[in-house]
């Protein structure tokens, strides 16, 4: 039977075939140390999930929610934005909630996407920033992920080629996968051509408040005159180890907010009550949260790149986010990332996203993820250590071994 227009406009889902032979090896009693998808392994803190605990015990909440978030989560957002960021923004019109930034950015797509409308949109990036778009009928041109002075250039010529004219950008700094930081000075550039050409600018800041240096990450919505022509969705996903809450946030222009807002509510009822008061108590905490989870990564983040350093596996220090973008050791760089990932699991017990899924710019590298504590860290690196160890006195087997698949 033939399959449905949308789905096959997807690829295959490339992790899956690694999260295939990673059961299997479970199955079969193996300890994968899994460094592949990004979701969190701290516990909530404890007083967001009191918060939870007590108002789920009112029945009154149990009745569906907003689409569009309850008043005092949105205003909480708007005074997060005003704190860290120093934007003010409306809560009535400039914010919505979203079931995680995912959601948010998908539905976006839905809301303002015609069919053949062109998408600026970073290779390698998160999945959803592309799919988003293209399961809505757009179509993707692929951008340089650097937030160097080779964007600009890049984005010109991306505009001069693309017929139609793009409708929208996405940008996503700090990256996932690449965990690329950019400046306020970046952004501004981009702002003013973005409105020069009057092309929407979707930003994902879901890993604002996960970085390493003293400086932290800036919003797009800093850049004056940004929010004529901007979004930025954020999650607390990561700031708050609450992944499995499914709680983001867009905020921004407000004609763009409300056409989210309008094709959410065709959609949902919003996340459960509960999830958003807590969420709200969340957001207006005194930031120790949110500094306790990002110390954790900081230090594996730092046990990660020295580990696998002296096992063999030079991998640069991530700025930012709860990722390393990792080159393939050379010795394997001919079979790619996914062959690479598969041998990971099946030799070294250790399971790592495939740079391939990310976009087809991504495959001489894989994603590790900082979601294992300091002591498995270690163990995997010293797994990996074994295996390459292996594979330099078997040189003719690297190929050979990925080329069987």
């Amino acid at each position: 039977m033939e399959e449905f227009h949308k789905v096959r406009r997807l690829p295959p889902y490339v992790f899956e075939q690694v999260n295939r032979l990673k059961a299997a090896a479970r199955a079969e009693g193996a300890d994968i140390i899994d460094l592949g998808m990004g979701n969190p392994d701290l516990p909530t803190p404890q007083a967001i999930v009191d918060k939870l605990v007590d108002v789920v015990r009112d029945p009154r909440t149990h009745r569906y929610s907003s689409s569009r978030g309850i008043p005092g989560l949105r205003r909480a957002q708007a005074r997060y934005y005003e704190r860290r960021f120093g934007v003010k923004l409306d809560a009535d019109c400039q914010v919505v909630a979203t079931l995680g930034s995912k959601e948010g950015f998908a539905n976006m797509a839905q809301a303002i996407t015609a069919p053949g409308d062109v998408i600026l949109c970073p290779n390698p990036t998160y999945p959803i920033h592309a799919f988003g778009f293209i399961m809505s009928g757009g179509v993707i041109r692929s951008m340089q992920v650097e937030p160097d002075d080779g964007f600009i250039p890049a984005l010109e010529r991306a505009v001069r080629h693309s017929i139609p004219k793009p409708l929208a950008l996405i940008m996503n700094y700090p990256s996932n996968p690449t965990a690329y930081v950019a400046s306020l000075d970046f952004y501004k550039d981009v702002v003013a051509y973005a409105r020069r050409n009057d092309i929407i600018i979707l930003s994902d800041l879901a890993y604002a408040e996960i970085y390493f240096g003293s400086e932290p990450p800036p919003s797009i919505l800093q850049v004056p005159g940004a929010i004529d022509i901007a979004v930025e969705f954020t999650s607390m996903s990561k700031t708050f180890s609450m992944p499995g809450w499914r709680m983001g946030f867009a905020v921004g222009n407000e004609r763009l907010i409300a056409a989210l807002a309008r094709v959410k509510s065709y959609l949902d009822y919003g996340a459960f009550t509960p999830i958003q008061v807590a969420a709200t108590a969340a957001l207006n905490g005194d930031g120790t949260d949110i500094a306790e989870v990002r110390s954790i990564y900081h230090r594996r983040r730092d046990v990660m790149v020295e580990a696998f350093g002296r096992a063999g596996w030079q991998i640069p220090a991530p700025a930012a986010t709860m990722f390393a973008w990792a080159p393939i050791p050379d010795q394997f760089r001919e079979i790619g990332s996914l062959e690479f990932s598969k041998l990971l699991v099946e030799k070294a017990h250790v399971a790592v996203a495939p740079g391939i899924g990310f976009g087809e710019h991504g495959d001489d590298f894989v994603r590790v993820a900082l979601v294992e504590n300091e002591h498995r860290i270690r163990q995997a690196a010293r797994n990996i250590k074994r295996f390459l160890a292996d594979t330099q006195s078997k040189p003719d087997n690297v190929v050979a071994l990925g080329a069987r698949r």
